[in-house]
């Protein structure tokens, strides 16, 4: 086994109690834990980033769903990439960077089979839990496989600012969308999506309804939907695609908080005769898609043609106000927290 001297405790954050509605910062303990040594098979990291995710917050929710829920006064797990500090396998060594779902604490323990090793020299570490990490292929997958995107297409994008809607938008137009039409909470944003993504057109969903905002940026209809909001948003998008029409739900965030249950969409009868196809997607089907998603975004990267934002929280003392933040749109592009 190889390693450097690891502290005793580090700290971790644990779910306290269930949200009802908002999560509030109550809902959540960082904690002093035990820092285990690796057994066979093992590595420990020492995280430099964690992930905060719109999905997270159904786990906080003890109800069934495609993952099981947090446990209460238990540590949260999530993305994290960090470098190993103790190694007792072959293949991982001291210093090496990697990429694991143990986040949301200082020091992870974890078996070495559920650890990717990834390049630093590449890209910032911070990007494989972005742009080239799960939101990356959530976008990636989620527009060409799942919505079956075709060049000339028309395309629209809720939650457009975020990790995925500002990574889907961009692919859209580098793979030959006719035009791409974003959404988003803030002025601010909506300018980031034209002059900074390359959208055609880009609204600020808080300026009245979603369809009558988005009817005179879309006059002819749009062929491809891609949801990362629900309600009002995937209404508005039903009413505007064109018969067969194709639909990614990747996400309805902003839902995940109410404790009512959703008025719409109302119009769901329109998917019968315009023959459309709403496909709900988990990224985790669409591994096979990993080695081609990373080549073909690398380059990308590589040679300007797609940018991406980070919102980089400072501390893991602040992992649950950055996850609450998250929620409330407070990130452009992906936000992570740097330890």
């Amino acid at each position: 086994m190889t390693e450097q001297g690891l502290p005793a405790t580090g700290r971790e954050w644990h779910l306290a109690a269930r949200p009802q509605g908002w999560p509030d910062p109550a809902d959540f303990a960082l904690v002093e834990a035990p820092v285990r040594q690796p057994g066979p098979g093992e590595i420990t990291v020492r995280n430099a980033y964690l992930s905060v995710d719109p999905y997270m917050r159904g786990r906080m929710n003890d109800v069934p769903s495609y993952v099981p829920p947090f446990a209460l006064g238990a540590a949260m797990d999530g993305g994290a990439v960090g470098h190993v500090v103790a190694s007792n396998v072959e293949g991982f060594r001291v210093g090496d960077a990697v990429l694991h779902g143990l986040g949301w604490r200082e020091y992870a323990t974890l078996d070495a089979a559920h650890a990717v090793k990834v390049d630093p020299e590449l890209a910032p570490l911070s990007a494989y839990l972005g742009v080239l990490g799960m939101p990356g292929l959530t976008a990636y997958a989620g527009l060409l496989e799942v919505a079956s995107f075709r060049a000339g297409d028309t395309v629209f994008v809720s939650g457009a600012a975020g990790a995925v809607g500002s990574l889907v938008g961009q692919i859209a137009r580098l793979k030959g969308a006719k035009r791409v039409i974003g959404s988003a909470g803030s002025a601010e944003k909506v300018a980031t999506l034209v002059d900074d993504y390359g959208f055609d057109a880009a609204f600020n969903y808080k300026d009245g309804a979603v369809a009558e905002l988005l009817a005179p940026l879309a006059p002819d209809g749009i062929d491809v939907y891609f949801d990362n909001v629900g309600g009002e948003h995937l209404e508005a998008a039903i009413g505007a695609l064109r018969v067969h029409g194709r639909a990614t739900l990747c996400g309805a965030i902003a839902q995940y908080n109410d404790v009512d249950a959703p008025a719409g969409p109302r119009n769901l009868a329109l998917a019968i005769g315009k023959r459309l196809r709403l496909q709900g997607m988990l990224v985790g089907d669409h591994s096979a898609l990993r080695g081609q998603f990373l080549e073909e975004v690398g380059g990308w990267l590589r040679d300007g043609s797609l940018r991406y934002d980070e919102t980089v929280v400072e501390g893991v003392e602040n992992t649950a106000e950055a996850f609450i933040g998250m929620l409330r749109g407070a990130n452009i592009g992906k936000m992570v927290v740097q330890i």
